[in-house]
């Protein structure tokens, strides 16, 4: 009959390839579908009980979302790794296409830059570049366990942000 949710997805590949490492996905900003960020968080939870070994979240533009969501997690007693996971802005349409898509929120001050870009692709370009290494820096600076970039299959973006930010080994 197959499988209706994600829990019981991650149960069969824990059992069937105990060795094989499982990312599963969480919300910041709630997925679009729950009825409740409570119950989003619980569903998040069945999936690290039943062996997910990190959580990847949906893209976010805001680092306070994160931070929450984080906290959320951790008093949940959910203790694997919370990847943030991000998609730097390279095209205005595109993002809010994509963010109407999945409940992401774009922060005012951002969307207003953006806005006076007008159709400049290179302006949009690079005012998301910085957006993208401002937000990249202070996860960074608060120990993120790591970052996950949505790169779309135009890895440009995110090769600049990693070109400007400042990692310490």
């Amino acid at each position: 009959g197959g499988l209706r949710y994600a829990n019981e997805l991650v149960a069969l590949i824990r059992d069937e390839f105990p060795s094989l490492g499982i990312a599963v996905a969480g919300y910041p900003e709630t997925h679009h579908e729950a009825p409740s960020p409570e119950l989003d968080l619980a569903n998040l939870k069945r999936k690290v009980d039943v062996g997910a070994d990190v959580v990847i979240t949906q893209l976010f533009y805001n680092n306070d979302d994160f931070f929450r969501f984080h906290d959320r997690c951790r008093a949940l007693g959910i203790r694997q790794p919370i990847v943030p996971g991000l998609l730097p802005v390279t095209n205005f349409a595109q993002i809010q296409r994509i963010t109407s898509l999945c409940g992401a929120k774009l922060p005012a001050d951002f969307v207003r830059r953006l806005e006076s870009a007008g159709d400049d692709a290179d302006a949009q370009f690079a005012i998301g570049v910085e957006f993208a290494t401002r937000q990249t820096q202070a996860l960074i600076d608060a120990d993120v366990p790591g970052i996950h970039f949505y790169v779309l299959n135009r890895s440009e973006a995110t090769a600049e942000v990693l070109s400007n930010v400042q990692v310490s080994r």
